[in-house]
């Protein structure tokens, strides 16, 4: 078992947990979570959400990012300028569409999330660029 500093459990879901949390998703969300694709921009449904809580990803339940991090980067995406956690994140190089990007993925379930970029605000400058549809939101009490 592999536990995040945060405190949750990393290790990968096994294929029959896999089958049994996919069953569910719809067919954009299969292409998006599981087929690496991309929601288009300013239609997600939590690009312009402002309430206090956290994002989860939506097949796994996996904490991603915290409200308190988020930020408008006026690009159609809900973004981040960090994670909830840093072992929260699994980073692959993406080098599709005639360009070379980072990939963000769920380390648990291995879900397509989103990419990150190296001109996001302080602190980090970082702006991880998620697909709404690949998040759940939980709000704070």
């Amino acid at each position: 078992m592999s536990i995040s500093a945060a405190g949750y459990d990393l290790t990968p879901l096994t294929k029959s947990q896999m089958d049994d949390k996919t069953q569910s998703l719809t067919a954009e969300e299969k292409r998006v979570l599981l087929d690496h694709g991309t929601e288009a921009p300013f239609c997600g449904t939590l690009l312009d959400n402002k309430k206090a809580g956290v994002y989860h990803c939506r097949l796994c339940d996996l904490p991603l990012f915290n409200s308190a991090d988020k930020f408008d980067s006026g690009t159609g995406w809900p973004s981040f300028f960090q994670p909830y956690d840093p072992e929260h994140i699994r980073y692959l190089e993406d080098s599709t569409l005639g360009m070379t990007r980072t990939e963000v993925r769920c380390p648990r379930c291995d879900s397509h999330l989103g990419h990150v970029f190296p001109d996001g605000p302080p602190p980090t400058g970082q702006r991880y660029c998620l697909n709404s549809i690949a998040m759940v939101f939980e709000e704070s009490a």
